[in-house]
């Protein structure tokens, strides 16, 4: 389980990206900046988001105004899609696939690619 993921709100996900995007510690400043022209946030909104991400360990203060994302991007993502699998698709991966596929979502080149990374995992 990804410590605390499970706890992430949508609006902390956008503070998460910025500091995904950065790959090292950032300044509030230019987290601030960063989500003031994505969203639209004041300061004070930017600052609470941090102050609870810290609080659930998502993201850690590095030194006075320095932040750093604790949870890496990939932790995340598969905590979210195990997450979605379980919630939506009844715990069936397969059943994920299936639904983008129905709906014409990926493409033949995602297919293609998808099907060498199972073939691969066939080999192990």
């Amino acid at each position: 389980m990804c410590t605390g993921a499970e706890k992430i709100q949508d609006a902390e996900l956008e503070v998460m990206r910025v500091l995904w995007k950065a790959g090292r510690p950032a300044a509030l400043a230019d987290i601030r900046h960063a989500l003031a022209d994505r969203c639209g946030w004041e300061d004070s909104t930017v600052k609470t988001l941090l102050r609870r991400l810290c609080e659930k360990g998502a993201v850690a203060l590095e030194s006075r105004g320095m932040y750093r994302a604790v949870i890496t991007q990939a932790e995340y993502s598969r905590w979210s899609a195990r997450r979605l699998v379980g919630k939506v698709f009844d715990g069936s991966a397969k059943k994920l696939v299936a639904s983008l596929l129905s709906d014409s979502q990926l493409s033949q080149a995602d297919i293609d690619e998808l099907s060498a990374l199972l073939h691969r995992g066939e080999d192990r």
